[in-house]
């Protein structure tokens, strides 16, 4: 069994900064790829970054690119989602999301039904 709790999330200015934490717990949890995800009022929940169980390789949605930083610490099971230069469309509840099995490329690092296992979510409002 795998849990995931998310914390860090805040009211923010546009252009200041929030680092987002997920907590990981499980026996395998280390070996699974990593994601963040976000959900805004009235709209689906979007790909933001992922990282490989490894930490070695990224991928990011076009939006956030250049002002998120995603990364894990091996040695706690925490991952992390920096946030930098805030913008209003940032508002959303972020989710942090883990993957057990393999997934190749683009398709499936930006589908929210590959995750096996996701968070409560915490809210992230960036004010103008």
């Amino acid at each position: 069994q795998v849990q995931l709790v998310e914390s860090g999330g805040g009211l923010v200015q546009a252009g200041g900064s929030l680092r987002l934490s997920c907590a990981a717990s499980g026996r395998t949890v280390s070996t699974y790829a990593m994601g963040w995800f976000r959900q805004a009022p009235g709209k689906e929940r979007e790909f933001v970054a992922r990282i490989s169980w490894s930490g070695g390789r990224t991928y990011y949605a076009d939006s956030v690119k250049g002002r998120l930083t995603i990364s894990r610490d091996t040695a706690t099971n925490t991952g992390y989602l920096q946030m930098n230069s805030l913008k209003h469309e940032d508002t959303a509840v972020y989710y942090c999301a883990a993957e057990r099995n393999y997934c190749p490329g683009y398709g499936c690092y930006v589908t929210e039904r590959e995750y096996d296992y996701w968070g409560q979510g915490t809210q992230v409002t960036v004010s103008s």
